[in-house]
């Protein structure tokens, strides 16, 4: 384990993604569990409160599209277990969705510590509304952090993860706005050559501003590989 991310749950892009071993409501659960996928480790404050009500059920009812991107969602905050299997009882109750992903009961804040979901300017015992996204490979690729009082849109947060996904395949970026069946950003030279070579492709295919920002359409097999969300 990193001293740094120990001690101060100082977690970078690009990073391998903590280990942890946990309680949640399907069981004792590790990060390790989740080789090969694509994960979204998301916190919230507390159990029985109005906006992480309103994210739990989001995030259940957009399940089938994470799952379609190899994605699995896994939900934390520092209430005990029992508190949320009430809650999402209470919510099954209430909506009749039964919440397809497990909820990890991080008592006594290890996990929350190492990931820096707990900012004490804001409260030394809740946490913070953090969002991490973790590729296949156990790498940490986004992190996105919400105050208290501000929901998260699980839309983006789905296509964060096929931005990602498209940019792996295409060996390319996405742009600002970018959404899926969009050109891609095709990377720039890196000598005088291939810059000459790009201008003359630029001024033959209308593809781009300049030498340095271009584009092009993703190919088939990125497009079959990254889920169209819509298109389906």
């Amino acid at each position: 384990m990193d001293y740094e991310i120990m001690m101060n749950g100082n977690v970078k892009i690009g990073q391998f993604a903590p280990e942890f071993e946990a309680t949640s409501t399907m069981g004792d659960i590790s990060l390790n569990n989740y080789k090969e996928k694509w994960v979204v480790l998301f916190s919230h404050p507390g159990d029985f409160t109005p906006v992480c009500t309103t994210e739990i059920i989001a995030f259940s009812k957009a399940n089938t599209y994470f799952e379609k991107l190899n994605t699995c969602l896994i939900g934390l905050s520092v209430d005990s277990n029992a508190s949320h299997l009430a809650w999402l009882y209470d919510i099954y109750l209430k909506t009749g969705i039964v919440v397809p992903f497990p909820i990890i009961a991080d008592r006594n804040g290890t996990i929350a510590r190492k990931y820096g979901m707990i900012s004490n300017d804001i409260s030394s015992t809740e946490t913070v509304r953090n969002v991490f996204i973790i590729d296949d490979k156990g790498i940490i690729r986004t992190i996105l952090v919400y105050p208290m009082n501000v929901g998260r849109c699980i839309p983006e947060i789905i296509r964060t993860i096929q931005a990602l996904q498209m940019a792996d395949c295409s060996n390319g970026s996405t742009p600002a706005n970018w959404m899926p069946g969009n050109p891609v950003i095709v990377s720039s030279p890196q000598t005088f050559c291939g810059l000459q070579e790009r201008v003359n492709e630029i001024e033959k295919n209308k593809n781009g501003m300049s030498w340095y920002l271009s584009f092009k359409e993703p190919s088939k097999e990125c497009e079959k590989n990254v889920e169209i969300q819509g298109k389906k």
